[in-house]
């Protein structure tokens, strides 16, 4: 993806998010020296623990078709799981777009609950996990959608409407996109790391090439390493 398309897929997914009353925290609006600096001083949290933007393409070049807008809130450490106390949790807001999909994928360590924030229907295509971690084509699919216990046909379709949410446990195999408009996304789960637990069925990418035609407005999280140090 080239620099400055990303730097307008940012300014125009912040103001989707806003015009849900969503507001992001400070650090959102760092610029790549201020974030440099604040992370030298008092928040090396934000670089460590993988805060903040998230545009991806998975590798694959065509944002619009295959491609997932992301903002990591908040972030733990598994370091703190076996302590069973301190940051557990992971928040994310996200943004998918019509028909824009997040290919099939399930996590090792991840059980999260995927929120319809707001616009329009939230679309997950859902497959059992086999005890190997492969796809199992035939068995049903058990979720709970906001406490209500649901069974589902292998690869059925459940549709989520604003406000709506469904639990995804580490044996859910899933995939998603917007239907009738974008879709503001809420994501609740234990600690995540984005560039270990994440298991697509198909051999891609999880963050996206950037091609350097303009300067950063703010830096992703793929960034970080290069940037930061």
């Amino acid at each position: 993806m080239k620099r400055s398309t990303v730097n307008e897929i940012l300014k125009d997914g912040d103001a989707f998010i806003r015009s849900f009353g969503y507001i992001m925290p400070p650090f959102a609006y760092w610029t790549p020296e201020e974030l440099k600096r604040r992370v030298a001083e008092d928040s090396p949290m934000v670089r460590d623990h993988a805060l903040g933007w998230d545009i991806t393409d998975y590798g694959q070049g065509k944002y619009d078709d295959m491609g997932l807008f992301l903002f990591t809130v908040r972030n733990g450490t598994n370091d703190n799981i076996p302590q069973g106390k301190g940051m557990l949790y992971a928040e994310k807001i996200m943004i998918s777009g019509e028909d824009q999909l997040s290919p099939m994928h399930r996590h090792n360590l991840k059980t999260e609950d995927i929120i319809n924030r707001g616009g329009g229907t939230l679309v997950l295509e859902l497959f059992k996990a086999k005890a190997d971690g492969s796809v199992d084509e035939n068995a049903e699919v058990r979720v709970l959608t906001d406490g209500r216990a649901r069974v589902m046909e292998a690869g059925g379709l459940l549709k989520l409407k604003p406000g709506e949410s469904v639990t995804l446990e580490t044996d859910t195999w899933h995939a998603f996109w917007g239907e009738g408009g974008r879709v503001l996304i809420g994501e609740v789960s234990n600690v995540n790391d984005d560039r270990t637990d994440n298991v697509f069925r198909e051999p891609i990418g999880r963050f996206s090439e950037i091609e350097e035609d303009a300067d950063p407005v703010h830096l992703l999280v793929s960034d970080y390493d290069k940037w930061l140090g």
